[in-house]
């Protein structure tokens, strides 16, 4: 017991150590803490009036900095702007035309859809008049006017339209009569088939368009042989064994040949030439340089008939100023021989008044001077006319032969 007393004061006096320890560290702690606190408020508080009086220095500097930045950049983009404001006017300028384009090509476009309206419903009354075989027939002779007066018939070929003959199969009229040189006729019969190829044209499908081409050129060969009975080239004399049919569009003929290939040869074997504007053009211009050719020789024919009557009329003129030309000799010789016995007979005397003062004052006789002049001769004026602007001298006085001038000058001495 004794010993167990002392242990329990010392763990007492321990545990009562330990407690007052315990009790000053906290209170240390908390002191320390407070203390802590302080400082570290004032270290804030400095670190944060250091910051401010940083910031304030680092603000100025900055905001200088950037208005000077500012203002180089305001420099800088002041042409940029002055272009983009130039190009927002000219922008607008574009919308505003643009919108007035817009505006322009849409009456255009409402224009353009009322013309199609009525081109439509004019191409609607076309097809249904040329579905009318007299409308058919009028529009293709009128086509084959078109093609002569286009390829210069009119004023180079002889040409008859509607020419009426009796054959076999009675009153045949041909669409058109081209007189060739040396009398010869081709024989021209224009033709519409129509019927087949509009229906072709209206067609939906292949099948019905094929079926309509067919059709179209089974009237092709139709009017083929119909033309190859007449037998036009027996109506007519000296016409070559041959007549056109006239197809008035290439598209008539494209289509046919497209549905039967074998039409060309067939009209051949009918003696029938099919014949389209172009193809038909190219014959009438062969025939007019033909008849070019015949009108050639022609006045070629006249032109010698011409030049030998007009050599017969040089001759028989040439003779009659030869004639002259004697005659005017003779002329002036007996005027010189006159002159010549008139001055020294009858002159002479005459001014013998003078002398004796009894002729009227101022008044005087001229002295009477023989002709000088010959006539020249055919044979001088052609060796004479290389050296028509020579200038000469021949007797006394000077000579010179031109075209107009019918003498030459000649010293003549009485």
């Amino acid at each position: 017991m004794q010993n167990i007393i002392p242990v329990a004061c010392f763990i007492a006096g321990f545990l009562l150590a330990w407690l007052v320890l315990r009790a000053r560290r906290q209170d240390t702690a908390t002191v320390f803490q407070a203390l802590s606190a302080e400082a570290l408020a004032r270290n804030n508080q400095a670190f944060l009036d250091l910051a401010r009086a940083n910031l304030a220095e680092a603000q100025t500097a900055a905001r200088g900095d950037l208005e000077k930045r500012q203002q180089a950049f305001a420099e800088l983009v002041s042409p940029v702007r002055a272009s983009l404001d130039k190009v927002d006017s000219r922008i607008q300028e574009l919308e505003t035309a643009r919108a007035a384009a817009y505006a322009g090509l849409q009456e255009q476009v409402r224009g353009l859809a009322e013309t199609e309206q009525q081109l439509r419903a004019e191409t609607g009354k076309l097809v249904t008049a040329l579905r009318s075989p007299a409308a058919r027939g009028n529009w293709g002779e009128m086509q084959l006017r078109r093609v002569v007066e286009m390829a210069g018939m009119l004023d180079h070929c002889d040409f008859q339209t509607q020419a009426t003959v009796t054959g076999e199969e009675g009153r045949l009229r041909p669409d058109l009569l081209i007189h060739l040189p040396a009398g010869k006729t081709v024989v021209v019969d224009a033709k519409t088939p129509l019927d087949g190829y509009l229906r072709a044209i209206e067609a939906a499908d292949e099948a019905t368009r094929k079926t309509s081409l067919a059709d179209h050129a089974r009237q092709v060969r139709a009017h083929l042989t119909s033309l190859g009975r007449k037998s036009y080239w027996e109506q007519f004399d000296q016409a070559p064994e041959f007549a056109v049919l006239f197809l008035p569009g290439e598209c008539f003929f494209s289509a046919a040949l497209e549905a039967d290939p074998s039409l060309i040869e067939f009209g051949v074997g009918q003696n029938i030439i099919l014949a389209t504007p172009t193809t038909l053009i190219a014959l009438l211009r062969a025939v007019a340089y033909g008849w070019r050719q015949e009108k050639l020789a022609e006045n070629a024919a006249e032109i010698s008939a011409l030049g030998k009557e007009l050599y017969k009329r040089l001759s028989d003129m040439g003779g009659h100023l030869v004639n002259m030309g004697k005659g005017l000799e003779r002329a002036v010789e007996e005027y010189n021989k006159a002159v010549g016995s008139l001055e020294s007979r009858v002159m002479v005397s005459a001014r013998k008044f003078v002398e004796l003062k009894t002729a009227p004052l101022g008044v005087e006789i001229a002295e009477l001077q023989p002709v000088e002049k010959r006539v020249r001769s055919m044979e001088e004026s052609v060796g004479g006319a290389a050296q028509e602007s020579d200038v000469g001298t021949e007797g006394d006085e000077p000579v010179r032969a031109t075209d107009s001038s019918p003498v030459r000058e000649r010293g003549v001495h009485p």
